[in-house]
């Protein structure tokens, strides 16, 4: 008897507490992801990293025992200063004409700073760039979210809710099916176009850039996590690379136009119906009531195929979240259900 009010105490402080328990069980996931990445990234990097070691001391070594008029410490202190130039941006090369600072190499900078990629090949200099760095970003930062967040729900208009809402119309397929069809199609597609093509252009452009090196470069770019040791145009030959500014020009459109459209399929995926119920088992009562609300909303089926003289005029699927303001007002009916029959007047209620 006891075992069994232990297992009825334990089943009602489950039930009471679901959602906190997922919340747990995600943050403990999530730390475990971390430390097995970087697990695996020590396993795999660490003896390149050593053999690297390796070869510059036997290249310092050799170049010492070849070059007996220098000493070690000044070719320490050559390096060091080396080294620090390059971080900055300057080669010591001499054939480096390369300026980082011209009006199209600081409009890449600044297209990369505002969307924080950041690769960190090119950094201010001089101490008024950085503070003037700082404040431009403090400002510019915020406005590139709220720009980048217009634009794409304009465009989700365009790209997702229209031909969802129309083919759900015409066809009468299931609305959560039709809209994980339509986000693997638009995936597949975007990675075409943003991945894989660009990356084959990369290896015609980019001497020594492989396939894999030049497809890492794209998805470091368009996800903003901009290593920095991959940066297109950085050839210090003016054979190889005969327009550079011009080609850098083209890099800073692509760049920009790549995020917009990985922003969109992001938006997309986060509207399924399926991804939606997902987070509701890691929100907190209140907000998955309601999204459990327009989850169902966009779920809805409209098995009956309307005349074809009401679907050309038929009024457009509000967004979630217009649903959910309604939902939150507290309105007693939504303006559009999936559900919902003709009137007389020939629209949909």
């Amino acid at each position: 008897m006891v075992r069994s009010c232990t297992d009825g105490w334990l089943a009602r402080f489950v039930e009471r507490h679901h959602s906190g328990l997922n919340f747990a069980l995600l943050v403990v996931g999530y730390i475990l992801y971390l430390i097995i990445g970087a697990g695996i990234f020590s396993a795999i990097e660490l003896p390149y990293e050593d053999e690297l070691r390796r070869e510059l001391r036997a290249a310092r070594e050799d170049f010492l025992s070849n070059n007996t008029c220098v000493s070690d410490a000044r070719l320490e202190e050559l390096l060091a200063r080396a080294l620090e130039a390059s971080n900055y941006g300057v080669s010591v090369l001499g054939n480096d004409t390369q300026r980082n600072w011209d009006f199209v190499s600081s409009l890449f900078f600044t297209s990369t700073v505002l969307t924080t990629t950041g690769y960190g090949h090119t950094v201010p200099l001089s101490d008024e760039g950085k503070a003037f760095c700082i404040f431009y970003s403090l400002f510019g930062i915020p406005v590139t979210l709220f720009f980048l967040s217009a634009m794409v729900q304009r465009i989700m208009v365009v790209v997702t809710r229209g031909p969802v809402s129309y083919f759900h119309r015409r066809w009468a397929i299931s609305k959560s099916k039709l809209a994980a069809i339509h986000a693997t199609c638009l995936a597949v597609l975007m990675t075409l176009l943003l991945l894989i093509i660009p990356a084959w252009i990369f290896i015609n452009l980019e001497a020594d850039w492989n396939f894999l090196e030049s497809l890492y470069f794209c998805f470091i770019s368009l996800t903003t996590i901009g290593l920095g040791d991959y940066v297109p145009g950085e050839t210090h030959s003016k054979e190889a690379n005969p327009h550079p500014q011009l080609y850098r020009l083209i890099i800073t459109v692509y760049l920009l136009l790549g995020l917009v459209c990985v922003l969109v399929v992001l938006e997309t995926c986060c509207e399924l119906p399926q991804m939606i119920r997902f987070r509701q088992r890691f929100y907190q009562e209140n907000v998955r009531e309601l999204d459990s609300e327009t989850a169902n909303i966009i779920d809805q089926d409209q098995l009956s195929d309307p005349p074809d003289h009401m679907t050309d005029n038929q009024p457009a699927i509000p967004s979630v979240s217009e649903q959910a303001a309604s939902l939150r007002q507290g309105s007693k009916s939504v303006p559009y259900t999936l559900a919902s029959g003709p009137t007389v007047d020939g629209k949909l209620s």
